[in-house]
């Protein structure tokens, strides 16, 4: 039997040819990179937006063919077709749905993130990189409070953050009881994001809705009185600012509920959370330091690019126990270190926390706290105008930096036709959204070139 090569010949004897399968790519890569530089410092153009199906498919055309279509011409496609046909995130008038405002050293480094190729699920795969996220979430662990032992990792957003959380929060709950003859149960407000209700129907739970006060927060009067009535409840979760209208919930008082009766607290501050980094709101956070796990998502309002949740647990012991994975091919890894795939229901990671690392040690966290800050102070001017003005009203006094309002005397239409016109203009998205039964408008302020002016001269 001939034996294999291992140098640089043949079986033949024929000194081998490189012959690179992907060809010269130099041309196309260089493109590339200039167009991301000049995309990331540029303005947003804020009337983009999506198109129907059918018109973008025949702007476009095919572009995935046998032979390819080649780099210049598969670049063109995508700078004048498809990315007019998706919305500027980051327009400084984008107040609607969350939106995101990355800085621009979040945005480079994403590109650097995806130009190093780690990957990041283990220690032993990309620990310098998991090093750097480590970093960042101990940032976030200060500014909740817990000690030095938490730990944690990122995910790709608030419904996996939210799913593993709950997971982990289930496996603690089994390891510590038997399982309820009437199954496992979650107990949230409907003010909790839907993200909830889909992570208890991927797991077969039920959800168990607490009443919310008048103010439209969480109790802990009310969880209690819940816990009080019925057994198989392995977590509660109160959210620290509502999506639809940026509430915080009674935090001290859940966590009270939740420490009599021995039950997980789960903490979703996916948008919200941003605001334990503002001094102004800090205190209306408090209780969230005896949380058992955390989310944030800071490409909501801290700045960084999709996608990118940190998922944080008080003790990670826990997490380490519902989501290690064992297979042969894994039983190598050393267990005792630090592997984001031990923490959240995940294997395979990119290091999506790089890009808000790099922009924390660019910018400080001082910085990161006036830009939070400044968010704040938009919102309250805005706010304030529509007090003052003749013709708007606010629905609820803000706490963070979402502002619902109305216009009495308008329908659910009236709405809807000033929302399109301001968004064809590119003055402002803003979108109606449901508040008590009844249709009204919802800004969210993340930007913080955003200015309380070009807002309020855009108002109906």
């Amino acid at each position: 039997m001939q034996k294999a090569q291992c140098d640089n010949t043949s079986v033949s004897g024929a000194p081998r040819v490189d012959r690179r399968v992907w060809g010269d790519e130099d041309e196309i890569v260089a493109a590339a990179i200039d167009y991301a530089r000049r995309r990331i410092m540029r303005a947003p153009d804020q009337v983009t937006g999506a198109r129907p199906a059918a018109d973008l498919a025949l702007a476009a055309g095919t572009a995935i063919t046998p032979w390819g279509i080649g780099g210049a011409a598969a670049l063109k496609v995508f700078d004048r077709v498809l990315a007019p046909a998706t919305r500027a995130q980051n327009g400084a008038t984008n107040l609607a749905y969350i939106p995101a405002a990355p800085t621009r050293a979040a945005l480079a480094f994403d590109a650097v993130t995806g130009a190093a190729n780690i990957f990041a699920g283990t220690w032993e795969a990309g620990a310098g990189a998991i090093h750097a996220e480590n970093e960042a979430l101990a940032w976030l662990t200060l500014l909740l409070g817990w000690p030095s032992t938490a730990a944690g990792c990122f995910v790709s957003g608030g419904t996996m953050g939210n799913l593993s959380a709950l997971i982990t929060a289930r496996a603690a709950a089994a390891a510590s009881r038997t399982r309820p003859t009437d199954g496992w149960k979650i107990v949230c407000a409907d003010s909790a994001h839907s993200s909830i209700r889909s992570a208890a129907q991927a797991m077969d739970v039920e959800v168990v809705t607490a009443p919310v006060d008048q103010r439209g927060h969480l109790t802990g009067g009310a969880v209690d009185a819940v816990l009080e009535s019925m057994t198989g409840v392995f977590a509660v979760v109160a959210t620290a600012g509502t999506t639809n209208a940026g509430l915080i919930d009674d935090l001290d008082g859940i966590a009270e509920a939740c420490e009599r009766h021995q039950v997980w607290l789960h903490v979703d501050g996916a948008y919200g959370g941003a605001g334990l980094a503002a001094p102004s709101v800090r205190h209306l956070y408090s209780g969230i330091e005896r949380a058992d796990s955390f989310i944030v998502d800071p490409h909501k309002w801290l700045f960084a690019p999709y996608d990118c949740c940190a998922l944080l647990y008080r003790d990670p012991a826990a997490a380490r126990a519902a989501h290690s994975q064992s297979a042969h091919y894994l039983d190598a890894l050393d267990r005792d270190l630090h592997n984001p795939a031990d923490l959240a229901l995940h294997l395979s990671r990119r290091a999506r926390g790089l890009p808000l690392w790099f922009s924390l040690a660019v910018h400080g966290t001082e910085r990161y706290s006036r830009a939070v800050e400044q968010t704040l102070t938009t919102s309250r001017l805005v706010a304030d105008a529509i007090r003052a003005s003749d013709c708007l009203r606010l629905t609820i006094e803000p706490e963070l930096s979402v502002v619902l309002f109305e216009r009495p005397g308008w329908g659910p239409q009236d709405y809807a036709s000033w929302s399109a016109r301001a968004a064809e203009t590119g003055a402002m998205l803003c979108v109606p959204t449901q508040w008590n039964g009844a249709t009204v408008l919802r800004m969210a302020f993340v930007n913080p070139d955003t200015r309380a002016s070009d807002v309020i001269d855009t108002l109906p």
